[in-house]
């Protein structure tokens, strides 16, 4: 069975951390490949985050990128057994909003802005990741809200926004080797047990 998964990244770019990510998931089966957002290819540093928000807000957003992303997936469609989507934080968003398309699978990790697409009812099974805080929102009531979604997983960790990152001021070792035991059952489609 040949698979491949698509990453997409937070709004610092395809960093050192997204690379991680992507050995993380791939083997002799599987071909990751991190998409980038931005047409420059730029990476922020993290001291730069309201400059990488902005920018991300401004210059990419979450309608223009949808098409090309459902391009490119739905291409792969024609070359592998299984396309899953693994998103991070503005790329978590990106995600879920792709999640009615005829995927495996997509993962969605601390996607705050998910709260303003809960018009979008998966097609595929969904890991949705959530952080036990959020400065914006209540996470808790986001929660609440996607149990009832028919296909979602939802798994809330202790941590902050970013706490999967060991670059983040936010990482938290122990959430972290949670999270990715948890993302590499769910991607065996054995979606485990865990988190608070």
């Amino acid at each position: 069975m040949k698979r491949k998964i698509f990453i997409l990244h937070e709004i610092y770019g395809v960093n050192d951390f997204i690379k991680m990510q992507a050995e993380a998931y791939s083997n002799a089966n599987t071909t990751v490949e991190c998409l980038s957002l931005y047409s420059d290819n730029r990476i922020f540093p993290y001291e730069q985050e309201q400059e990488a928000y902005e920018y991300f807000i401004n210059e990419v957003g979450f309608d223009a990128p949808l098409d090309k992303l459902a391009e490119k997936i739905l291409e792969a469609k024609t070359h592998y057994d299984e396309v899953l989507i693994i998103g991070f934080s503005v790329g978590a968003t990106l995600a879920w909003r792709l999640s009615t398309l005829p995927l495996q699978g997509i993962v969605c990790v601390y996607g705050s802005r998910i709260r303003q697409y809960l018009d979008v009812i998966p097609s595929c099974p969904t890991l949705v990741i959530l952080p036990s805080h959020e400065k914006s929102f209540n996470v808790h009531e986001l929660k609440e809200t996607l149990v009832t979604f028919p296909s979602v997983h939802t798994r809330q960790y202790l941590g902050q926004h970013g706490f999967m990152d060991i670059h983040n001021p936010n990482y938290c070792y122990a959430s972290y080797s949670h999270v990715q035991v948890e993302i590499s059952q769910f991607l065996e489609n054995k979606p485990g047990q865990g988190g608070l």
